[in-house]
């Protein structure tokens, strides 16, 4: 912390907090990425949520602090449950598939020295995920593209990676457990933490590693069912803005001429003129999402940048299709209870 003048005030205590369920080989690599860290935390919380595959027994041979629930819970009900048994003044979540970098934890300890009003902070995904498949590196890198070009101010949390002082998070009631399934509890709560006046950082050097391999249903699920449908909620619910992260007004725009695109395709059989439209909607596309595109290209070249570009667009047809459904559902929702 700094004091009032403006010095450095004696470290802060750092609780390292995991949720976990059947975390497998990854997890082993989480936890055995603590220990090469330059600055150790203060103490691993590991909380298994219902496992079955033995992880809270790995957590143990670690020398963790193991909390176990019987049955899955969700890990809102998790993280809150490692909250309560921490004794840090810093409660820094990640997720039990990822690694920390050597310095991650000791990023963590000097944003919160340098800056007395920060309340929380977000990392960032680092650009060598683990898993070596296309759509694991493509969404993964895309990940990281997204926190670093993202403005510093944030709004939201990140549970795969976010630190928070304790004092804070006991304030505004930790993570909402109504949340069961990895879904947008962070989010929430970064909204909660910006709403009463909370100041989160969005800080790019802190950086953790992706495990995860993604694949084509595993990655539609939870892109569509565990964060379009329940985040547009989120957003209708509390009035929130949509300039956020990847809610930009170019992913906006985007959405848009996607959708356009298609639609011209589909129907140029009847009117071939709209093939034309389809190609110059496609031009701008290209256009106007080249940064992305240039860091691709950048990062892994020309063929893999080729196939990030389908890819690309049709994420933005199945968000905007989501996100059209998660605003016509709410509506409906709100006229039924206004006429009931």
């Amino acid at each position: 912390m700094i004091s009032s003048s403006g010095q450095a005030s004696e470290l802060s205590s750092i609780s390292v907090i995991i949720p976990v369920y059947n975390g497998g080989e990854s997890f082993r690599r989480c936890l055995d990425s603590l220990k090469q860290s330059s600055r150790q935390p203060d103490e691993v919380i590991v909380v298994a949520d219902g496992d079955t595959d033995g992880s809270w027994e790995v957590a143990k041979e670690f020398g963790a602090t193991v909390f176990r629930y019987d049955a899955p819970g969700g890990p809102a009900r998790a993280r809150n449950q490692g909250a309560k048994l921490a004794h840090g003044d810093i409660l820094f979540f990640i997720d039990a598939d990822v690694t920390v970098a050597q310095n991650t934890i000791l990023g963590v300890e000097k944003a919160f020295q340098q800056d007395v009003n920060l309340a929380a902070l977000i990392g960032s995904y680092d650009d060598q995920p683990g898993a070596d498949n296309f759509l694991s590196q493509y969404k993964n890198l895309f990940h990281h593209y997204t926190h670093q070009v993202s403005s510093e101010k944030a709004s939201t949390f990140w549970g795969a990676c976010g630190a928070i002082r304790t004092d804070a998070f006991r304030a505004v009631g930790g993570f909402d457990e109504r949340y069961r399934k990895p879904c947008v509890e962070d989010i929430e709560l970064g909204y909660r933490l910006k709403r009463n006046g909370y100041t989160i950082r969005l800080c790019k050097h802190i950086q953790v590693k992706h495990l995860k391999c993604w694949q084509p249903v595993s990655l539609l699920r939870a892109e569509i069912f565990y964060r379009a449908l329940p985040w547009t909620e989120l957003i209708l619910s509390q009035q929130q803005p949509m300039n956020d992260l990847n809610l930009d007004r170019t992913n906006q725009l985007s959405v848009v001429l996607s959708w356009l695109a298609l639609i011209c395709l589909v129907l140029g059989v009847v009117n071939p003129f709209l093939w034309i439209v389809a190609i110059a909607t496609m031009i701008a596309l290209l256009v106007i999402n080249q940064r992305v595109y240039r860091f691709f290209l950048h990062k892994r070249g020309v063929l893999f940048t080729l196939r990030v570009i389908p890819w690309h667009w049709f994420y933005f047809l199945y968000g905007g299709a989501a996100f059209a459904y998660g605003v016509a559902t709410y509506r409906l929702r709100q006229f039924s209870t206004f006429t009931s």
